[in-house]
């Protein structure tokens, strides 16, 4: 992919567990890959890679990556050089990664915070136990611990599915309905009350949340039927979209409108 900031030739995710297997801090394959990990082959092509990284680990981060050219996206998306030793700003979230000046860009730090309010006795940060949150709506928080989906390995750790299409819900592009047109059916039934719990918090309008309802029932019946013929269902089949044209897009064209833009991330 080429645009204005320059060419990108993302990284695989076998590649970016080799890159920053070293580093001693947490961190998740994120984006549309995400997904497709979830779901067990890739769906589309990735133009990036996308890593969601916690702001405290930066430091580490940052040194692992020493050698490599990184660029912080300032708000509202001016790319500039990121020394080794400058600590970014709290408005920062996205930085550029390549191996030099002169190499395409291969990898995209997502970076996101967590809350404050977990201390000991004595007043020490108890980092194991903080919340992650979600910059968009810091109602919407959880132990950073289980930010790991189900498709995470020893190798590399995968963003749970239902955080992020979190981030794909606001102002999703094609892409991001056809993500989640097909993860949405491949929820367990706690990843998807949770989407739903959080969805209703930034939008209570939001159309997603009349389709996870809808998946969770078309998943009960599929099951259902499966039992009856003895088939196996398929984890990954895709909920009916919207888009589709079918019987099911009427049911949800109630709950569809116009709706604000904003920021979008993964």
């Amino acid at each position: 992919m080429s645009n204005e900031l320059g060419s990108w030739s993302p990284l695989d995710a076998d590649e970016v567990a080799r890159l920053l297997g070293g580093a001693e801090v947490p961190w998740w394959i994120a984006g549309g890959w995400a997904i497709d990990l979830h779901l067990g082959r890739q769906t589309r092509p990735h133009e990036d890679i996308d890593v969601l990284v916690l702001r405290p680990h930066l430091p580490q981060l940052r040194e692992q990556l020493s050698e490599w050219d990184l660029h912080v996206a300032d708000p509202p998306g001016t790319l500039r050089p990121w020394p080794v030793s400058e600590e970014l700003p709290s408005g920062v979230h996205d930085v550029w990664c390549r191996p030099t000046p002169g190499d395409d860009w291969c990898l995209q730090l997502m970076i996101d915070d967590l809350a404050d309010d977990h201390r000991d006795e004595g007043g020490d940060e108890v980092s194991d136990e903080r919340d992650w949150v979600y910059r968009r709506d810091l109602r919407i928080r959880r132990n950073w611990r289980t930010l790991s989906g189900p498709a995470s390995i020893v190798q590399r750790a995968v963003l749970a599915p239902e955080v992020q299409l979190l981030y794909k819900s606001a102002d999703p592009r094609a892409k991001d309905e056809d993500d989640f047109a097909l993860t949405a059916g491949a929820l367990d039934d706690s990843r998807r009350a949770w989407l739903i719990q959080a969805l209703q918090l930034t939008d209570t309008t939001h159309p997603w949340i009349v389709q996870l309802r809808y998946a969770a029932s078309w998943v009960r019946v599929k099951f259902r039927v499966c039992s009856d013929s003895r088939t196996p269902p398929s984890a990954g089949a895709p909920v009916p979209s919207s888009r589709s044209g079918s019987g099911w897009a009427k049911a949800v064209s109630t709950a569809r409108g116009t709706r604000p833009r904003r920021f979008r991330w993964g």
